[in-house]
């Protein structure tokens, strides 16, 4: 079915030529029309432009959208909202001192999350899971990633990948499963690390091929979880099943990940809230999409991806949630735009360019989703009436969506 949008108070996002990401000061471009019309066939974007040039057509479905934004639907390219129950006590552990590494260490944290999980069956996993995709959907997200990692054995990880693979066949979104068995070493490997990375990349790994569960592997690359070498064995294992590499790295300290993302040709490297000259450095001419968390720091009270340092040097910058229920129990894609902008000193129009386009890319789905281009998919923001789209980062307490558009159709809860 064929539907039309006329009068459109901003069309955002628009591209005449499908570009796969934007880099440093491409990212303050976002094209606009005003007064324009859209026009959507099959789930696809078919056409768009200003009025004044729209040609006639015999559409049954018009709508006049005189006081409606619309752009493209958030890409967010780093979840894990598959998780079982929360970890709010932590939360008043941080609020009476202590940090996230201690409470690692007195067995919460990660470890925390994992034993919940592997205690919570399948079906009720899949639908305390539902629930969140379906209100991240509603907050406007159109495409989205989402970890394994909270299992840490081989059952609890293949029932997460399961739980994942099982929302792609019942929602409209787009979503990539990634492997993140790699996330921390279980207590009863404590002392066998060895063990355990050759349980994942010997045992788990062949099964999760077997049954086609992931998209990615990732791997948590930092001081007290997994070594830089630990790293490039685990990646390399993983390609070895076609999964291509991605890697959370820089979030408490610098150990040479992102040196080690980038020889081994990671999609993404994410977190990135510790950044030295030399890590920029080596992300300079990369395929490799830098993508920041700015609600973990937010959560956390850690720095802040250096965006404006990053973005500077000519560096393409990606934004997503990391939802999960230790570091950001959020996976509003709205509230890290605007936090990009107050706190990272993006500008609008690099915020949105990052929440859209790069975390495409970040997701390996570009060609189809992150802008509004005519054959992509159409997957839209429909703001409700605004002056400008400089005040979706600016109104950062109010919820600004109308509705949301998933491969042409409006989205009603299941």
């Amino acid at each position: 079915m064929s539907k039309l949008f006329t009068h459109i108070q901003e069309l955002v996002g628009i591209e005449t030529i499908s570009r796969h990401k934007v880099s440093g000061s491409e990212m303050k471009e976002l094209h606009t029309i005003k007064d324009a019309f859209l026009l959507i066939e099959n789930g696809l974007i078919a056409d768009f432009g200003a009025m004044d040039t729209m040609p006639m057509m015999d559409i049954g479905s018009v709508t006049d959208a005189s006081e409606t934004i619309i752009l493209p639907a958030w890409c967010d390219s780093h979840t894990h909202i598959v998780y079982a129950g929360n970890r709010e006590q932590e939360f008043v552990d941080r609020i009476l001192g202590l940090s996230y590494e201690e409470i690692a260490n007195r067995g919460g944290g990660i470890l925390n999350s994992a034993k919940k999980l592997q205690e919570t069956n399948q079906e009720d996993l899949y639908n305390q899971s539902a629930k969140r995709l379906e209100e991240v959907i509603r907050l406007g997200t159109g495409a989205i990633e989402i970890k394994s990692g909270y299992g840490l054995t081989i059952e609890a990880e293949i029932k997460m990948l399961r739980v994942i693979k099982e929302l792609k066949a019942n929602y409209p979104i787009e979503i990539k499963a990634t492997f993140l068995g790699a996330h921390a070493i279980p207590l009863a490997y404590k002392n066998k690390r060895k063990d355990y990375i050759t349980l994942l990349t010997e045992e788990m790994l062949p099964l999760i091929a077997a049954e086609n569960l992931a998209d990615f592997i990732d791997v948590f690359c930092e001081t007290g979880y997994f070594t830089v070498a630990e790293t490039i064995s685990i990646l390399k294992a993983g390609k070895k099943f076609g999964l291509i590499p991605k890697i959370h790295v820089n979030q408490f300290t610098a150990i040479g990940g992102i040196k080690a993302a980038v020889e081994n040709n990671a999609l993404s490297v994410d977190h990135l809230e510790v950044m030295r000259p030399e890590d920029i450095q080596v992300l300079q001419g990369s395929t490799t999409m830098p993508v920041a968390l700015p609600s973990c720091s937010y959560f956390l009270g850690i720095p802040y991806t250096p965006a404006r340092e990053m973005i500077d040097s000519g560096l393409p910058l990606a934004l997503a949630t990391d939802y999960n229920p230790g570091s950001t129990p959020s996976g509003n894609m709205n509230f890290v735009v605007s936090t990009a902008c107050i706190k990272m000193k993006m500008t609008p129009e690099e915020a949105i360019n990052a929440a859209t386009l790069n975390g495409a890319y970040a997701m390996g789905i570009s060609k189809t989703h992150g802008s509004i281009c005519k054959g992509k998919k159409a997957n839209l923001i429909f703001t409700k009436p605004i002056p400008s789209y400089g005040y979706l980062p600016y109104a950062f307490g109010s919820n600004t969506i109308d509705k949301v558009m998933l491969n042409g159709d409006f989205f009603e809860s299941l």
